[in-house]
């Protein structure tokens, strides 16, 4: 059956919706935003994906004599290798322990020294916006690098416990795991710190004193109040500081005795030339990564906030 449109003259079946001016408008909004996108989505696709898949290539080739991969060919002997080594689950563990311990103490540092720019004022929120801030505009290998002469036996670092009477001896800080936990949490607090302090900055501090007038106390206040609403900032604190810790290669290579897994398969790539072995290590831990951090996004968004807002 067919009816004839009064306004236009034109013939159309019953129940067909011709599209609107406002449906044109939010289509061709769509493609305006597609396009927008379209080089960054390029630059991710070039920079992360292709790379990616380069990797896992390589991750299933054989070792030829020399332990250099050999193009061509498909193996998942790297894979049973890393699965079954011991070595390789100690330092698959290693490396996860010295994440989840940075982990820990970078979102609970910045989150107290993100509240403290958000309640201060004038030049005190100045000085410590910039005590974030300059941190990033010096090389990470040289602030990682300065650690040795601050943290080892004879360094600063002991001389002042040593003259305030607070040890007896020197303590060895690096090359220890200590000395990597110092060095990796120095180089992403900078980043918890402004993750979290972006959630604050958002907030209204008329709901604390809310809650303040009707009987919370302080501590009360900032755990039912401020830590619900700063969850999506933890969020992403979290999984910076967990993913760059567990990937770290700088603080662990230079101020700790232990071997993480960017540590290893730089030696096995360099040293020893074993590229698909170095790789399908590389894969595991990708994957053990995003499962971890998918992980962690779960659980603390379980402790409320909006997501959104991060």
């Amino acid at each position: 059956m067919a009816e004839t449109n009064t306004d236009t003259g034109l013939v159309g079946s019953v129940g067909t919706a011709l599209p609107t001016r406002s449906d044109l408008a939010e289509l061709s909004s769509s493609r305006k935003a597609l396009l927008l996108m379209a080089p960054l989505l390029a630059f991710e696709a070039l920079i992360f994906v292709v790379p990616f898949f380069i990797l896992l290539r390589i991750s299933v080739t054989e070792g030829s004599s020399d332990h250099v991969y050999e193009p061509g060919t498909w193996s998942l002997e790297s894979y049973a290798v890393v699965f079954n080594s011991g070595l390789l689950h100690d330092i698959i563990l290693y490396s996860f322990l010295l994440g989840a311990i940075v982990t820990v103490l970078s979102v609970l540092i910045g989150l107290f020294y993100a509240y403290a720019i958000w309640r201060s004022s004038g030049i005190v929120k100045s000085l410590l916006l910039l005590s974030v801030v300059m941190p990033l505009l010096t090389t990470l290998v040289i602030r990682t690098y300065a650690f040795n002469p601050l943290l080892s036996p004879t360094g600063t670092f002991n001389d002042v416990l040593l003259s305030a009477g607070l040890l007896s001896e020197p303590i060895q800080f690096v090359p220890a795991t200590a000395g990597a936990v110092a060095g990796q949490l120095y180089i992403v607090l900078p980043y918890a710190v402004l993750a979290i302090y972006s959630v604050l900055a958002t907030m209204d501090w008329g709901i604390v004193e809310a809650a303040r007038d009707l009987g919370a106390s302080r501590p009360r206040s900032f755990v039912e109040v401020v830590l619900p609403q700063v969850i999506p900032g933890i969020i992403v604190a979290a999984v910076i500081s967990f993913a760059w810790s567990v990937g770290a290669y700088a603080a662990p290579d230079l101020l700790s005795n232990g071997i993480t897994f960017a540590v290893h398969a730089e030696d096995l790539m360099i040293g020893d030339m074993r590229y698909s072995l170095a790789a399908a290590l590389s894969v595991v831990m990708l994957v053990l990564m995003l499962v971890s951090v998918t992980a962690i996004t779960l659980v603390l968004n379980r402790f409320g906030g909006d997501f959104d807002l991060a």
